[in-house]
Parts: C-alpha cells; structure tokens; sequence
C-alpha cells in the first residue's frame, strides 16, 4: 500500500519536520512544496492498517506539523 500526505506545518518548521520524517522507515520520499501544502510524503506499508498506523502515530504526531490530508493510491 502506498499514501502520500500532503503536510501543512507551522511557519519555518519544515527543515525540522524533514529530519523527523526521515526517521520513518516506511518514508519513501519527501518533497517540499509551494503553494496549499508544504511537504508532500510518500509513505509504504505491507496493509492498511499499517498504514494508518504509520500516518498517525509517526506523522501526524511530529511537533509543528499543524494538518496533514491523506491520499491512498490504488492500482
């Protein structure tokens, strides 16, 4: 399963939530952004569940990270 989480953090926070994010094995990728969203990351699980383990308690979790919207990919 793959999801990508577009990230809105506090103002000037990004290079910390980067670090944080990297600490995630299941991280495959991290993008800064401009626009809506700051940080677009791409994050791999075995299942859902793992998934959704993952998004909430290693991503959402991260000091600064103000929202997060989730996109699960198919196919």
């Amino acid at each position: 399963m793959k999801a990508y989480v577009l990230i809105n953090t506090e103002l000037g926070q990004e290079k910390s939530i980067l670090e944080a994010l990297d600490m995630v094995d299941e991280v495959s990728r991290i993008h800064s952004v401009y626009g809506v969203y700051d940080l677009i990351v791409e994050v791999e699980a075995e299942s859902m569940d793992r998934l959704k383990e993952i998004i909430l308690n290693n991503v959402r979790v991260i000091e600064y990270v103000k929202n997060t919207i989730t996109l699960l990919t198919y196919g």
